[in-house]
Parts: C-alpha cells; sequence; structure tokens
C-alpha cells in the first residue's frame, strides 16, 4: 500500500515530462519554415541551405565544389536553381532558404544554367576518359550525361596545365581539374596542413602547393576520394584495373586502434584498393594513408618466410626454429589480445608447437576461471570516438595522436580547433 502515492508521484512526473517534452517538441516544429521544392511543402530549420532543402524532399541537386563534411565555396555553380519570382538561379549550396520560397529544380531556367555551366567546365577538359583511371566512378562523366549538352560548340584550343608532384602516393594529371577546391579545403579543414591552395586568376588559376613541395598529410589519400575529376588519382592503383572489374566486400581496417570501416576491392583474388566505408562513429568517410596503401605488404612485399643476417651483413631465409633461436634462445612465447579470433589461434598455437613451445597467454580466460587478465579498461576510451567532438577537456598521455591515430586526431581537431 505504501508503494501506491510514489507510483501515482511517478506517473505524475512522467505525465509531465511528458508535457514539457511535448511543448519543446511543438517550439521546435514551430521554429521550422515551410518552403515548397517543385510544388511540394518542406519543413525545415532556419538557416538550412536551398541544397538541403532539395534534399529533404529527395530531389538530388548536382554538384562539384560542395561536400557534406567541407566549408562551402560555390564556385562550381553547378547547383543552380531557379527561384520562382527571383530574377536569377542562385546556387544551392550557399543560398538560405527564407519562408514561403517555391525552389523550381527542374524548370527550364535550371536546365539551361546546368548545361551552360557544364560547357564551359568541359570546354578546357581533355576528355582522356578512356585512359583516366576515374573512369567508370566519375561525377563529371555521370552529370554531363545527366545534365549536358550533346553537342560543344567550343573550336579553339584547349588549356594545358603542368601536372604536380605531391608525393608517391597521390598522382595528379592537373589538366583535368576545374578547380572545385576540395582538395584545398580538406588538406585546411579535416588534414590540418595548409600544402594545397590556388595561384593564379580565371582562366590562369591552378591548384598546386605553393613552392615545390610534397603535400605531407597522413589523410593524403582522402583527396583522391574527394576528387570529382580525375585530376587526384592513386599512383599504385594506376593502370591497374576498372571500377565494374572488381570485387567489393566490406570489412574492419587493423593497422591501428581506431577500426575504420573500410571496403577492399578485389580481382581474381588479389586486393586492388582499399576504400573507405561510412560510419559517423568512428572514421565518418575517411581512412589514414597506412590504411589506404599498406595492401601493398599484402602480396608484392610480403615476408612468407623468416629471414636473418648472415656474416656479411645480408639478410638471408632461414627456418623458423633458427630464428627463433637466434632471438630469445628457449624463451618463446605468444600473448594474445581478446579479440583474436580461433583460427588465427590455432595457426599460433601449431606455430609454437614446431618450435616445442608450450606457452600462450590470452587476455581472456576460459569460463572456469574466477576472472579475467583484460587490463585493456585500464588505458582505453572512457567515452566513444565520436563523443571527442563533445568534449571539454582531453587527456592524452604519452601518445602523439597525428601519427598513431590521424582519424582521431581529426575529431580533435574538429572539436578544439
Amino acid at each position: 500500500m505504501l508503494r501506491l502515492p510514489a507510483v501515482r508521484r511517478t506517473l505524475a512526473g512522467v505525465a509531465q515530462s511528458s508535457r514539457v517534452c511535448g511543448r519543446t517538441t511543438a517550439t521546435a516544429a514551430s521554429n521550422q519554415i515551410e518552403v515548397f521544392v517543385d510544388g511540394h511543402p518542406v519543413l525545415v530549420n532556419p538557416g538550412t541551405t536551398v541544397l538541403q532543402a532539395c534534399e529533404k524532399a529527395g530531389i538530388q541537386i548536382p554538384r562539384f565544389c560542395y561536400h557534406d563534411r567541407l566549408s562551402v565555396a560555390g564556385n562550381c555553380r553547378m547547383c543552380l536553381v531557379e527561384i520562382e519570382k527571383a530574377p536569377k538561379p542562385v546556387a544551392a549550396c550557399a543560398m538560405p532558404v527564407m519562408k514561403g520560397w517555391n525552389i523550381l529544380t527542374n524548370s527550364e531556367k535550371s536546365r539551361k544554367a546546368r548545361e551552360g555551366v557544364m560547357e564551359f567546365l568541359l570546354a578546357n577538359h581533355p576528355l582522356d576518359c578512356p585512359i583516366c583511371d576515374q573512369g567508370g566512378e566519375c561525377d563529371l562523366q555521370d552529370q554531363s550525361m545527366m545534365f549536358g549538352s550533346d553537342r560543344s560548340r567550343f573550336r579553339e584550343g584547349k588549356r594545358a596545365v603542368e601536372d604536380k608532384n605531391i608525393g608517391p602516393l597521390v598522382k595528379t594529371i592537373m589538366t583535368r581539374c576545374i578547380q572545385c577546391t576540395r582538395c584545398i579545403r580538406f588538406a585546411s579543414e579535416v588534414a590540418g596542413v595548409d600544402d594545397l591552395g590556388t595561384t593564379g586568376r580565371g582562366n590562369d588559376m591552378q591548384v598546386g602547393t605553393y613552392v615545390e613541395k610534397m603535400f605531407m598529410s597522413e589523410l593524403s589519400g582522402n583527396i583522391i576520394d574527394i576528387c570529382p575529376v580525375g585530376a587526384l588519382t592513386s599512383k599504385p592503383y594506376a593502370f591497374t584495373a576498372r571500377p565494374w572489374e572488381t570485387r567489393k566486400v566490406e570489412s574492419i581496417d587493423v593497422l591501428d586502434a581506431v577500426g575504420s570501416n573500410i571496403v577492399v576491392s578485389t580481382r581474381t583474388g588479389e586486393v586492388m584498393r582499399i576504400l573507405p566505408r561510412l560510419h559517423e562513429d568512428i572514421n565518418e568517410e575517411w581512412i589514414s594513408d597506412k590504411t589506404r596503401f599498406a595492401y601493398d605488404g599484402l602480396k608484392r612485399q610480403r615476408l612468407t618466410q623468416p629471414m636473418i643476417k648472415n656474416e656479411k651483413g645480408l639478410l638471408v631465409y632461414a627456418s623458423w626454429e633458427d630464428v627463433l633461436t637466434r632471438v630469445a634462445g628457449v624463451e618463446v612465447a605468444a600473448i594474445v589480445g581478446g579479440l583474436v579470433d580461433a583460427e588465427a589461434l590455432i595457426a599460433l598455437k601449431d606455430l609454437l608447437n614446431r618450435v616445442n613451445c608450450d606457452t600462450l597467454c590470452t587476455e581472456e580466460v576460459f569460463p572456469t576461471a574466477g576472472a579475467g587478465t583484460d587490463l585493456r579498461s585500464n588505458y582505453l576510451l572512457n567515452t566513444k570516438i565520436a563523443g571527442v567532438e563533445e568534449a571539454d577537456v582531453l587527456l592524452l598521455v604519452g601518445t602523439n595522436p597525428r601519427f598513431e591515430a590521424p582519424l582521431f586526431n581529426a575529431r580533435i581537431r574538429k572539436r578544439f580547433v
């Protein structure tokens, strides 16, 4: 009987909380503004851009310079749409909506504007799709087919731009560049380096380094993914395969502690390249250069047999017994973490049996034991990776996240820089 008043108070509190939440939801809804996209009403928050309102309505707006995770540049003009009663088309990526606007995404004025922009972009483009590594997954190809014209009125000579040498990983063919500046904004805002920029104006504008130097970043490979054309491609992947020839398998990266979500692209059993997979709580849509390019060691530079130095200082092949004897004598042991799969444990146990060793330690013990030996909780983060963006204080001891976990470092920069 004594519990009934408490239950009543609890139910009353729940009802009061529901009324408060209802008022909060109603207030949030009342703050939204109504716009019309091709005649369909859409409720959006103040400050929402025309492009975001169109996406909320399920309409895809073409774009080259706009990227969800980068600042707005508004320089490609491919996202032009018509606003009813407006004198001229507006850039959807940079224009915030106003109450009552009627946005026309497929009007004659919008189509003509996009067709004109595409014609100017293709005027200086080399149109070398058959030999371009971006072929088959190129935004310029797709959007020119969808929004471009079937003929060109340009009869003058095309502009040619000298290629830049920005390192051993990223291949540049700058004649294909359309100056969207995605790579520049990524380098400055996400990677935290100001190596890339533009020089010149108008027809003479070029993207590159201000002086002859490499693009020094642990995330440099991501500019390959965000480049909408074939100006920036992968040097190790050059001329090896086409996207439709490969088989894609979703996986997890194990080369650092972040555990990035990746896509392994293979052909005839050989890894062709590693691509990022979207995961908002871990790697967003970026991966580190170690993750992207380390697949080269799976076949071409893979150690398949142990090697030791002889008297002349040269590396020669040797057996596992000779190598382990030289390294540790008779003291051989193996330590395994709690995330190792059973197949790897069996393979390791077979290796230890070959060297007459029975010492195999794991973090996880069998259920019959009293407690585990997992000490990882003593040094792991006490929050999720995405939680770093909301942290007031971040204390790191004895680590350099820029080199050990570049994607984690990018989260830190997003929060504190």
